[in-house]
């Protein structure tokens, strides 16, 4: 049952990267790539933790995937509230 669970977590969040992914060929917004980049880890994610079902031991190591996941989300939205470079027409 928790295979599922965790499969159908995966695919949500394929979903929301997909959408992001829509969004920031619409506009070329970065906030919008970290997100589709961050989304489209945790599904990484899942997807791993349901097929390899490590055990507790090892399970950490695959939070770092998830550490990479928020690294992405955090970059897109230091890179939406960094100042433009100023403009050169006069």
């Amino acid at each position: 049952m928790i295979q599922f669970l965790w499969g159908a977590i995966a695919a949500l969040c394929a979903i929301a990267a997909a959408f992001f992914f829509k969004f920031w060929r619409q506009t070329r917004d970065v906030l919008f790539v970290g997100f589709a980049l961050g989304f489209g880890t945790f599904a990484l994610h899942w997807i791993a933790l349901g097929l390899l079902h490590p055990g507790n031991e090892t399970r950490h190591y695959l939070f770092f995937v998830r550490l990479l996941a928020f690294i992405f989300i955090l970059g897109g939205v230091a890179g939406k509230n960094r100042p433009s470079a100023p403009s050169r027409h006069g």
